[in-house]
């Protein structure tokens, strides 16, 4: 198992710095300019000449991506050219919330792909199994905006049963009961489609054990339905961990819609601001820190893989 983690991690070093390379260059060879955005379009040559000194523009990109990199590498994303606060400390207060409103998605993913999963490969022909079927196939095919729009118009707008954005209220003391009605319906909008991709995966999985070899020998030794159920779930839970692993890391990378739609203020919607200001140390820092948490998740569900299933540590 040790080997096998140390192999991860080695293949990991390449990919990170591949990694830092195209967030870099993407960012870098963005069309724009930032000191237009700081300076406006009628500042004087002299004035952007000193500002691009200032941030380090005016030298050739190569040297630029190594000043960077080895910042990186000691820890200093740079400084952010629109707020003026170090990068890592603007990144580190947006990740909490972030990893919060994923932590309350992923949950829903879990425990909804399962339940509608598991029902659907108990049931296949019948009408709960087509209904948790059908289902599954709306919360992928329903597209994330337009129901994040709907959550909002019906629950905030009409009912006014939940706030539409922010964590707290203006006027209010706050605390954990007014977070979490906040986190509802972000967090709602945010799982529905990996809900839907999981249900659909651990159906085709829980679906195939139960119709091999395994299920038919514990059957033959007079185990009971449960017991047979919970025999076949632990053999069809690496392909839910494989694709719980990849849900959480898009849940980390892909609720910039949701972040800005209900104005939380995660990691997605201090890009989206720092994109719309050409904050360009902001950008390659936030994409920076999502890409270093989409791998560290993936070495996290191979170690997890390795761990339930001897054969992929050989």
């Amino acid at each position: 198992m040790t080997g096998f983690l140390l192999r991860r991690l080695l293949l990991a070093v390449p990919t990170l710095l591949g990694v830092t390379v195209v967030v870099f260059a993407t960012v870098a060879l963005v069309p724009g300019d930032p000191l237009t955005a700081l300076l406006g379009p009628g500042a004087p040559p002299e004035a952007r000449h000193e500002l691009s000194e200032r941030l380090g523009l005016d030298e050739p990109l190569p040297l630029r991506y190594l000043g960077w990199l080895g910042g990186v590498a000691g820890g200093d994303l740079g400084v952010s050219i629109s707020a003026q606060r170090p990068v890592a400390e603007l990144l580190g207060s947006a990740l909490g919330q972030t990893l919060l409103l994923a932590g309350a998605a992923f949950l829903l993913v879990l425990a909804g792909g399962v339940l509608l999963g598991a029902l659907g490969a108990l049931r296949p022909n019948g009408p709960l199994g087509r209904l948790c079927d059908a289902l599954g196939t709306l919360a992928v095919s329903a597209p994330q905006y337009s129901v994040a729009l709907l959550l909002i118009a019906v629950f905030a707008v009409n009912l006014r049963w939940l706030p539409a954005g922010g964590t707290h209220d203006v006027f209010g003391g706050g605390g954990a009961g007014d977070l979490l009605r906040h986190l509802v319906l972000p967090a709602v909008a945010a799982a529905l489609v990996p809900l839907g991709l999981t249900a659909k995966v651990f159906r085709a999985a829980l679906s195939t054990v139960l119709a091999g070899e395994l299920a038919d020998s514990l059957r033959a030794r007079g185990l009971s339905r449960f017991a047979v159920l919970r025999h076949c779930v632990h053999n069809a839970s690496p392909a839910l961990l494989t694709i719980g692993g990849l849900q959480l890391a898009y849940l980390l990378e892909g609720v910039v819609f949701v972040e800005t739609l209900f104005a939380w203020p995660g990691v997605g919607r201090l890009l989206y601001d720092a994109l719309t200001a050409r904050d360009l140390p902001l950008v390659q820092g936030g994409v920076l820190v999502v890409a270093v948490a989409f791998v560290g998740i993936n070495l996290l569900v191979d170690a997890a893989h390795a761990a339930i299933d001897p054969r992929v540590r050989s």
